[in-house]
């Protein structure tokens, strides 16, 4: 990977030769540009033992994708302890407010925060109202007509419309095996909401929940999407979250204004606690290790993610709330690791019928 300085003062990624990727336009400023960031990879000779290096890789999205699952699974409870004295948009807001700051000011001491065009600042707008403030407003308004569980059902459906997008904006070839862990995923999160969605009747309020958890689905793709772009171009998860969560709780601020909603805060150390553990953990951490997978693995496969945490949730409310296992949950549990397996490694489905057509 070479970057190549044009005259007009901006800066080219070129693959090196015999690379598949065409030359891409980075969105950081000359002189802000890493030598060692460049659509997710470092820059210079390969190096050798390949076996050795992909190993390496391997682990380091293994831990990423455990970090996302981990932290993500239990955000459930810092949300829940945040219901009750501030309204929900204005505690979204708190949320990437300080998670925002806490990014900036991390990155500005460690002088790690790159200075962006203007290109690069629209990716990041549109990154923080797909990602920090649409998508979050969708699913909690949809909370509010449809079961948490059905909504965590939607959005198990971000595999398959990564897979989608990445098509339509990219023009990445959809893997037959990541589009089978989707659907093993989906219905395995089906299996496991069963007795919960069961129960829900089928109304306006009902398909109005639906539409929204469904908006919302779209939505945190979108923003999937552009944190690929930003990343093609150069642009850090660090520095593009910065941005956009920035720019997002600045777009949640103004909705909130236009509503009329009350500033209020809650000063108990529960409200304290959930607020800091959703900012730092919640976002800083989380995203910051969700997008990196995004960069490193693609959107498809990173999204498996959205299918796993909610299993996370469950076993912690086992524990928590006295949440039964009964057969179809355990069912539901093995389709989901059925297409965990699909998600990170060779198997396919796919090649002994391919092998024997061949």
């Amino acid at each position: 990977m070479l970057l190549r300085l044009l005259p007009e003062g901006r800066l080219f990624a070129l693959e090196r030769p015999g690379g598949e990727q065409k030359p891409q336009e980075t969105a950081i400023r000359p002189g802000a540009a890493s030598a060692h960031w460049c659509s997710g990879a470092a820059v210079g000779p390969p190096r050798s033992r390949p076996y050795f290096r992909l190993a390496a890789s391997r682990n380091v999205n293994l831990s990423l994708y455990f970090l996302t699952v981990v932290i993500w699974g239990t955000t459930w409870i810092a949300i829940k302890l945040q219901l009750g004295v501030v309204a929900i948009p204005v505690s979204i807001f708190y949320r990437f407010a300080l998670a925002g700051l806490i990014l900036f000011a991390a990155l500005l001491l460690t002088r790690k925060l790159q200075r962006l065009d203007r290109r690069g600042h629209w990716l990041c707008v549109g990154q923080g109202l797909c990602l920090f403030c649409l998508n979050f407003l969708c699913f909690y308004t949809a909370t509010q007509w449809i079961p948490s569980g059905l909504v965590s059902v939607v959005f198990s459906a971000a595999t398959l419309w990564n897979a989608l997008n990445a098509r339509l904006w990219f023009g990445t070839r959809i893997a037959p095996r990541v589009m089978v862990a989707g659907v093993f995923g989906f219905a395995g999160l089906v299996l496991l909401f069963w007795p919960e969605l069961a129960s829900q009747e089928a109304s306006h309020e009902t398909l109005l929940g639906l539409g929204f958890a469904l908006l919302g689905t779209i939505c945190f793709s979108t923003g999937n999407m552009l944190s690929s772009l930003q990343q093609r171009a150069g642009i850090r998860p660090l520095t593009g979250n910065a941005y956009s969560m920035l720019y997002g709780a600045v777009i949640l601020l103004a909705g909130c204004v236009a509503a009329d909603l009350p500033f209020g805060f809650d000063g108990s150390a529960t409200y304290v606690g959930a607020l800091l553990y959703l900012a730092i953990f919640g976002s800083v951490v989380g995203f910051t290790a969700y997008l990196t997978l995004v960069g490193r693995m693609g959107p498809a496969r990173a999204a498996y993610c959205t299918v796993l945490f909610p299993v996370v949730a469950l076993s912690v409310s086992s524990y928590a709330e006295g949440y039964q296992w009964t057969p179809y949950a355990l069912l539901g549990l093995g389709l989901v690791m059925l297409g965990n397996l699909l998600v990170f490694t060779k198997w396919s489905p796919f090649a002994r019928r391919a092998q024997a057509a061949g």
